[in-house]
Protein backbone atom coordinates (compact mmCIF):
# COMPACT_ATOMS: atom_id res chain seq x y z
CA UNK A 1 0.00 0.00 0.00
CA UNK A 2 1.43 3.45 -1.13
CA UNK A 3 1.15 6.03 0.51
CA UNK A 4 2.13 9.87 -0.93
CA UNK A 5 1.93 13.20 0.91
CA UNK A 6 2.44 16.65 -0.75
CA UNK A 7 5.24 18.42 2.17
CA UNK A 8 7.23 21.57 2.30
CA UNK A 9 10.90 21.77 2.63
CA UNK A 10 11.09 24.19 5.28
CA UNK A 11 13.98 25.73 6.69
CA UNK A 12 15.89 24.55 9.88
CA UNK A 13 18.65 26.43 10.69
CA UNK A 14 21.53 26.42 8.20
CA UNK A 15 19.50 23.32 6.09
CA UNK A 16 16.74 22.17 5.19
CA UNK A 17 13.98 19.49 6.35
CA UNK A 18 10.56 18.00 5.54
CA UNK A 19 8.25 16.89 8.74
CA UNK A 20 7.04 13.65 8.02
CA UNK A 21 3.44 12.68 9.37
CA UNK A 22 3.23 10.17 12.02
CA UNK A 23 0.77 8.02 9.66
CA UNK A 24 3.83 7.39 7.56
CA UNK A 25 6.73 7.49 9.90
CA UNK A 26 4.66 4.28 11.53
CA UNK A 27 4.03 2.67 8.43
CA UNK A 28 7.17 3.07 7.16
CA UNK A 29 8.71 1.71 11.13
CA UNK A 30 10.97 4.78 10.85
CA UNK A 31 12.35 5.72 14.36
CA UNK A 32 14.66 8.30 16.21
CA UNK A 33 17.66 7.64 13.86
CA UNK A 34 17.33 7.05 9.87
CA UNK A 35 19.78 6.49 6.83
CA UNK A 36 19.68 9.04 3.88
CA UNK A 37 20.78 8.63 0.51
CA UNK A 38 19.89 9.58 -3.00
CA UNK A 39 19.02 7.22 -5.94
CA UNK A 40 18.68 9.48 -9.33
CA UNK A 41 16.20 12.40 -8.09
CA UNK A 42 15.24 9.96 -4.98
CA UNK A 43 16.16 10.96 -1.53
CA UNK A 44 15.41 7.56 0.15
CA UNK A 45 15.16 7.38 3.69
CA UNK A 46 15.13 3.95 5.85
CA UNK A 47 15.55 3.16 9.58
CA UNK A 48 19.39 3.09 10.31
CA UNK A 49 21.09 -0.19 10.88
CA UNK A 50 21.83 -0.89 14.23
CA UNK A 51 25.76 -1.56 15.19
CA UNK A 52 26.24 -5.51 15.37
CA UNK A 53 22.62 -5.93 13.62
CA UNK A 54 22.08 -9.79 13.00
CA UNK A 55 25.88 -10.95 14.28
CA UNK A 56 24.05 -13.15 16.99
CA UNK A 57 22.49 -14.98 13.94
CA UNK A 58 25.50 -15.17 11.95
CA UNK A 59 27.59 -16.94 14.94
CA UNK A 60 25.14 -19.60 15.57
CA UNK A 61 25.50 -20.10 11.73
CA UNK A 62 29.34 -20.72 12.33
CA UNK A 63 29.08 -22.80 14.97
CA UNK A 64 26.61 -24.84 12.89
CA UNK A 65 28.87 -25.17 10.12
CA UNK A 66 32.06 -25.69 12.77
CA UNK A 67 33.76 -22.04 11.90
CA UNK A 68 33.69 -21.57 15.55
CA UNK A 69 37.39 -22.65 16.10
CA UNK A 70 40.53 -20.88 16.62
CA UNK A 71 42.56 -21.45 13.30
CA UNK A 72 45.96 -20.97 15.35
CA UNK A 73 46.31 -23.32 18.49
CA UNK A 74 47.12 -21.10 21.30
CA UNK A 75 50.19 -21.49 22.63
CA UNK A 76 52.66 -20.80 25.51
CA UNK A 77 55.30 -18.68 26.25
CA UNK A 78 58.31 -18.49 28.79
CA UNK A 79 57.09 -15.48 30.32
CA UNK A 80 53.65 -17.59 30.55
CA UNK A 81 55.11 -20.20 32.31
CA UNK A 82 57.55 -18.27 35.20
CA UNK A 83 55.55 -14.68 35.36
CA UNK A 84 52.15 -14.56 35.07
CA UNK A 85 49.84 -15.30 38.08
CA UNK A 86 46.27 -15.53 38.25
Amino acid sequence: MYTTVRAKIIKIGNSRGVRIPRPLLEQAGLTDEVELSVQGDKLIIHSAHRVREGWAEYFAGMTDHGDDHLLDEPSTTRWDEDEWEW
